[in-house]
């Protein structure tokens, strides 16, 4: 029997374009996704339009309708003048309210090839308020797809309850190219008596994240009397505020500023344990990154935080209060051979479940199953 034929995938980034200029675990897993399709066929980034509104406002999700109108048109020129470029599948990653998907959709309707999204959020009560136009977006593109790949239980959970009759839903796990196996931890060779040494890498913007420092500051305010200290990797709209909430720990807290991704292997090496609530977290590559340095991580455990930590495994997951969090990490400073023992299984854990190979594997396999050519 011969091997399924190979789609010519078109690819889009609605939220976060591949080329965006700031990192984020958005960027970061889009461009995954795409090395990921890259093992399994021709791919090209289609557009990198960036169709994003994060306030609510109805001039600026016109001015995107208009300029998605605008890439559909050139595309579908484009295709029609250049047909080796035209795609057999078109795959979009991240569709949600604030990201809607409004270029896919009709590519591959007016070209009749399947719809692929990974990673979408349906939000049927953000189809009344400032959003309504583009969560209806939203809900329309991802009922388009002919599949749909959820990274998390609680999206599938919301993609199978409203989907179509017939939608092919799956799991995608997050993944991430694993890095070379961890030398031994620096923390490892600290001078006897330095403090346990904690780190955070986080985008520092109003919202869950802003959130989640908070938390983090009240917890580390519980365990003040224990021994440890606190890196900060992180910059953002919110960084004042940031900074006013660890302000009252002195030099206990060092701001670090943002980190260029090649350079945060060696704050991983460099810490015991990643903290990090991760409040309302579509999962969190920041815990995956940890891990495949060896470094455990504590979380707030929710549907998003549970898809990439194992509790017990390469981590902690807590309750969602401070008392919680502070709780846990008084337990986990109060033992370090025992975190470093974590930090060891926890890098077994991402290599068995969250590695590009297998990722890339799965999606060829999922790709191509699809049928070569759906109703137009």
């Amino acid at each position: 029997m011969s091997a399924p034929s190979l789609p010519r995938i078109a690819f889009h980034a609605p939220l976060k374009p591949v080329d965006h200029p700031i990192p984020s675990g958005d960027r970061q897993m889009a461009r995954l996704i795409l090395r990921a399709l890259e093992a399994t066929g021709p791919v090209e980034v289609a557009s990198s339009l960036r169709v994003y509104d994060g306030s609510g406002d109805a001039a600026l999700q016109a001015h995107l309708q208009a300029a998605a109108g605008a890439e559909r048109e050139r595309l579908l020129s484009l295709y029609a003048a250049a047909p080796e470029r035209r795609p057999s599948l078109w795959l979009s990653y991240h569709v949600y309210y604030k990201a809607p998907d409004l270029i896919g959709p009709h590519i591959a309707r007016s070209l009749g090839i399947p719809y692929v999204v990974v990673e979408a959020t349906r939000a049927r009560k953000r189809l009344t308020g400032p959003w309504a136009a583009f969560a209806a977006a939203a809900e329309a593109a991802i009922e388009a797809a002919d599949l749909v790949l959820c990274v998390s239980a609680r999206d599938r959970q919301a993609v199978e309850a409203y989907g179509p009759p017939g939608q092919r839903v799956a799991m995608l796990a997050p993944f991430l190219d694993l890095p070379p196996t961890p030398e031994p931890n620096t923390a490892d060779r600290r001078a006897p008596g330095s403090p346990p040494r904690l780190l955070t890498v986080a985008m520092m913007r109003p919202g869950d994240k802003l959130a989640s420092y908070r938390l983090l500051a009240e917890s580390l305010g519980i365990v003040a009397a224990h021994p440890w200290a606190l890196d900060i990797v992180g910059d953002g709209p919110a960084a004042a505020e940031v900074s006013a909430l660890f302000a009252p720990f002195g030099p206990r807290v060092r701001l670090l500023g943002a980190s260029a991704s090649a350079d945060l292997a060696g704050h991983y090496r460099a810490a015991d344990l990643l903290v990090w609530p991760g409040l309302n977290e579509a999962f969190g590559m920041v815990y995956l990154e940890a891990q495949a340095h060896g470094l455990p991580v504590l979380a707030i455990d929710n549907a998003g935080t549970g898809t990439v930590i194992r509790d017990g495994v390469g981590g902690r997951l807590t309750g969602p209060m401070p008392q919680d969090f502070a709780a846990a990490l008084a337990q986990l400073l109060a033992d370090l051979p025992a975190l470093r023992s974590l930090g060891r299984t926890a890098r077994a854990y991402v290599e068995a479940h969250h590695g590009l190979t297998a990722a890339a594997a799965r999606l060829r396999g999922l790709l191509t199953a699809l049928p070569k050519q759906v109703p137009a």
